[in-house]
């Protein structure tokens, strides 16, 4: 069985390290305590993330007061520290420091060189965005790029797992200096966070936002690789103007042929495989963005469609074989339930074919025996 997360970060010798730089900081810090307060009967029970709020509470007991102490001992420990499990140093901040943000926003400027600030941010944004902004600005411009990367990812309109920024969606304009500042920043991780909030903006405000490819496209090869990621629902949605801009217009030369499955029932772990010909006629080359949906059926009804990438290049006029599996093996993403599900083949957004098949619940081999007992 696979480790768990909450197992794997946070573990004893995470703590035991912390304790122990927390100690030769301030020596009267107590370690038996500490750990006497974090394994207060509830720990195992704790999901991930439930763990890193109660070690920032235990900090907080265990810390000196006044509250600029404590965040003065703990910016001399956190540089020991790196990755998810140095998170737990702007959590600290978010959970305790929101009374004081003189103190508390350059903090988490500090913190996110060890542990990213982007989830602590948030609650300072939704109660005043205008004056966190003007730290965003700052951020943008510093030498660090994981301070210049929480310019932008503190700051997304939907930032997978963290607080909402209702604000933002509804008005995303404020952002929008930040990303125009670091669209060409020399670091993959920033501009890889300019494209993800470029794409959180394109849920709510796509106009807008393709506006602002459009002006960024063909200007190097950087923002180039920032509008094709930050596109990337648009283009699984079909939307056209998106399309456009990518070079994938109608292509009424290319037909989708012979879409065929190896079998149209298959138990439920097993792969999924199907082939087609994809014919380009005419005697120009066409840009093709060729993608595969599958209607997913969910647990109480209804379906989910998926998309799935299949080639995106030009081609010369001819017929192209082509083939795919798709493994029907549940995922901690993606739980498969048995009945009819519907594979289709989509070409520069426009659906070609579509072909049926049968998901079946994979019988035991118990089941199995006693099925073939049946037939004999």
């Amino acid at each position: 069985m696979a480790e768990r997360l909450k197992d794997i970060f946070f573990a004893p010798a995470f703590l035991k390290k912390l304790a122990t730089g927390l100690r030769q900081v301030y020596p009267r810090f107590d370690q038996n305590i500490f750990f006497n307060s974090i394994n207060d009967g509830a720990w195992e029970a704790r999901e991930l993330l439930e763990r890193m709020h109660h070690i920032a509470a235990c900090l907080q007991q265990m810390l000196p007061q006044p509250y600029s102490r404590a965040l003065e001992i703990l910016q001399r420990v956190a540089p020991q520290f790196q990755g998810f499990e140095a998170l737990v140093f702007p959590d600290y901040v978010e959970q305790y420091g929101l009374h004081d943000w003189d103190l508390s926003l350059p903090a988490l400027g500090f913190f996110t060189q060890f542990g990213s600030s982007e989830f602590a941010v948030r609650p300072f944004l939704r109660e005043d965005p205008e004056r966190v902004m003007a730290y965003m600005k700052q951020w943008a411009e510093d030498a660090n790029p994981l301070v210049r990367r929480l310019a932008s990812e503190g700051c997304r309109p939907r930032l997978p797992w963290a607080m909402a920024l209702p604000a933002f969606k509804k008005d995303p304009r404020p952002i929008l200096p930040i990303l125009e500042k670091l669209k060409d920043d020399e670091a993959e991780t920033v501009r890889r966070s300019v494209a993800n909030n470029l794409n959180d903006i394109s849920k709510d405000h796509p106009e807008l936002m393709l506006e602002i490819c459009e002006r960024w496209y063909g200007r190097s090869e950087r923002t180039d690789w920032i509008v094709k990621h930050a596109c990337r629902s648009l283009l699984k949605a079909k939307h056209k103007s998106a399309l456009r801009l990518f070079g994938f217009g109608e292509a009424r030369q290319v037909r989708v042929n012979n879409l065929k499955l190896a079998k149209k029932r298959i138990a439920i772990g097993e792969e999924l495989y199907f082939l087609f010909d994809l014919k380009v006629s005419g005697e120009k080359e066409c840009k093709v963005r060729a993608e595969y949906t599958i209607d997913f059926l969910k647990a109480h009804g209804g379906t989910s469609t998926k998309v799935f990438q299949l080639t995106e290049k030009s081609y010369a006029p001819g017929v192209y074989a082509m083939s795919r599996r798709y493994s029907t093996a549940d995922k901690t993403t993606r739980k498969h339930y048995p009945g009819k599900h519907r594979l289709a083949i989509v070409v520069n957004g426009k659906e070609q074919a579509e072909v049926w098949f049968e998901l079946l619940i994979r019988q035991s081999r118990k089941q199995t025996q006693k099925a073939k007992r049946l037939k004999e």
